[in-house]
């Protein structure tokens, strides 16, 4: 767990993943320095400690203002609660669905929460926040967010890459060819579903994207991209339904695993 600065007002507090067989993933959140400051997730689960030491390297968690919650999957929601509790003045931003599938295990307190959906905005005093809908996600109520001070968009899990080598702070120290294969097979992994989705519609959605004209793309799963980026970012994802199929190891090859473990 460490902590790089991709912006003058963004700091990224990140981990690194290794998925055994198949490569690094990189695990980020995202602070904003805005005149009410923002936290973009709040890591994993498992790292809580680490993510807490690391978060508070950059700014005080009793300064925050607002937790953005791109989507409740367990790499972002480590230490939603234990910042709540620690941190009185703080809202959530998520969607009413959010709200729905935290309820299931441990529910946010309704009176610290801001419902957004796709298209609106939150004003956190210097800057305006807008939900974002990314072309590529796992969950349903994933929602990016486009900063109109930075114009930097945070996508989520979209534009996610597995990378052989060592995770770097820039995308653009990755090969464009490992970062192609790389965003790829992630895609193919996280969102199985553009394997069937109509072609033109999901060009219109990364037309979307591109209408944004976003200065800079941080992904919850990739290295700080420049703007410049985008084009490799989109192209790699446009060829993702084409792509082969990704079909995970079944019991035979866990057997075989094991095996080679034990031996």
């Amino acid at each position: 767990m460490h902590t790089y600065q991709a912006a003058p007002d963004v700091d990224v507090v990140t981990s690194t993943a290794n998925v055994a067989g198949f490569g690094n993933l990189a695990i980020n959140a995202f602070v904003i320095h805005a005149a009410e400051p923002v936290l973009v997730d709040t890591g994993a689960v498992r790292e809580s400690d680490e993510f807490m030491t690391a978060l508070a390297s950059v700014i005080d968690p009793a300064d925050l203002r607002w937790i953005w919650l791109t989507h409740t999957d367990f790499d972002h929601i480590g230490s939603l609660h234990r910042l709540l509790e620690q941190n009185e003045h703080l809202r959530v931003i998520t969607s009413f669905l959010g709200v729905g599938i935290m309820g299931l295990a441990d529910p946010l307190p309704m009176d610290r929460v801001y419902l957004v959906n796709p298209g609106q905005s939150v004003d956190v005093g210097d800057r305006t926040l807008t939900a974002v809908r990314p072309p590529a996600f796992d969950n349903p109520i994933t929602a990016g967010l486009h900063d109109d001070r930075s114009g930097i968009l945070f996508s989520s899990d979209c534009f996610g890459a597995l990378l052989e080598d060592e995770v770097p702070e820039r995308a653009e120290d990755v090969s464009a060819d490992a970062l192609r294969a790389g965003q790829t097979f992630w895609a193919t992994v996280d969102s199985s579903w553009l394997h069937a989705v109509d072609r033109a519609t999901f060009a219109s959605e990364l037309d979307r994207i591109r209408a944004l004209e976003p200065t800079m793309v941080l992904s919850s799963h990739l290295p700080a991209a420049q703007g410049s980026s985008l084009e490799r970012l989109l192209g790699a994802l446009a060829d993702v339904p084409d792509a082969p199929a990704f079909v995970g190891p079944d019991q035979a090859a866990l057997e075989q695993m094991l095996a080679g473990i034990t031996g």
